[in-house]
């Protein structure tokens, strides 16, 4: 996400496939490079994630409850209907129902999401620096059926490839048996950026690393690494609904499939051009800047997602 316009510095990392595990896409740092996709997102027969869907939500390391709040408020948000006010987070999500329509013979009943349970883990049960085994585990201890379980790290936890590759990562994992079946989860991990990578993994609240070096934006929620995970999660949540298995809806191979955001990085309104997100919502308060209202007064930026019904990338401003 921090990189210059240049495409050689597009960072690709393939993940190791094992029976435990299986890590599908990332939030890859290579935002300031954009292209329009000249591919049509395929579909590979597989399920999409569909029903009734909890969204658990695991926090790892020190959260402020005002932190916490405002990842709970973005899950909600997702199909919420307390806020009037447009451009809204749950008209961004609607975009990925345009993939279920695509399915020949439609067999995925649509997704409903909820936000499900809150687990707290402010011990550092497994210390301060994670391998992915250790997301899986800590992923785990959401429920294993009809749930999401994301992971989120604190900004003093370290995560390999975060930072030099990745801002977060989705994936799946099979889980312990429930009534003698045993089912395949979805995960999601996402780190706080705030201190480690704020120019990768929080841009554009957070001057780049490398590139142009346009001024920060204001965060609407007035925490730069929170606001970054917002951006991460999103996207994710995105990739997980439309290829939660890898084997849903991507663009190129399998193993660095592009998805329904990530297929579009570094763009988050009208006229945006490497190094620029686009000509975004300002506060008139708080100058921040934003794409979507969302719950309880809240404001976020998301990612522009592919419409599959355009092949372009669609943003919500």
């Amino acid at each position: 996400m921090a990189s210059v316009v240049s495409t050689h510095f597009v960072l690709r990392l393939l993940f190791a496939l094992s029976l435990f595990h299986i890590s599908l896409a990332t939030r890859k740092l290579n935002e300031l490079v954009q292209n329009q996709p000249n591919t049509l997102m395929q579909y590979h027969n597989g399920p999409l994630l569909s029903g009734k869907i909890q969204i658990n939500l695991v926090w790892y390391g020190k959260f402020k409850p005002s932190q916490r709040a405002i990842i709970a408020d973005f899950v909600t948000s997702l199909t919420s209907s307390q806020s009037n006010s447009q451009p809204s987070v749950a008209t961004w999500w609607k975009t990925t129902e345009k993939y279920y329509h695509l399915t020949k013979p439609r067999k995925h009943p649509s997704l409903s999401l909820s936000l499900g349970k809150q687990i707290l883990d402010e011990s550092y049960s497994l210390g301060k620096s994670l391998a992915q085994k250790q997301i899986v585990r800590l992923a785990s201890k959401g429920d294993q059926r009809n749930a999401v379980n994301v992971v989120l790290t604190a900004s003093d936890v370290t995560v390999d490839g975060f930072c030099m590759s990745r801002c977060g990562t989705h994936g799946s994992s099979t889980g312990a048996q429930i009534d003698g079946k045993t089912y395949k989860f979805a995960y999601i991990w996402v780190g706080n950026s705030e201190t480690q990578c704020p120019g990768q993994c929080a841009w554009p609240f957070h001057q780049p690393i490398y590139g142009p070096q346009s001024p920060a934006l204001i965060a609407p929620n007035n925490d730069v690494g929170l606001d970054g995970m917002v951006i991460s999660l999103a996207g994710l949540l995105a990739g997980t609904a439309t290829n939660p298995f890898g084997n849903g809806f991507y663009q190129g191979p399998a193993d660095l499939p592009l998805e329904a955001a990530s297929a579009c990085p570094g763009m988050y309104a009208k006229g945006s051009y490497p190094g620029y997100p686009g000509d975004l919502l300002v506060d008139p308060t708080t100058g921040a800047s934003y794409n979507a209202h969302g719950a309880n007064g809240r404001k976020y930026l998301v990612p522009a997602l592919f419409d599959p019904a355009t092949s372009s990338c669609s943003t919500m401003v």
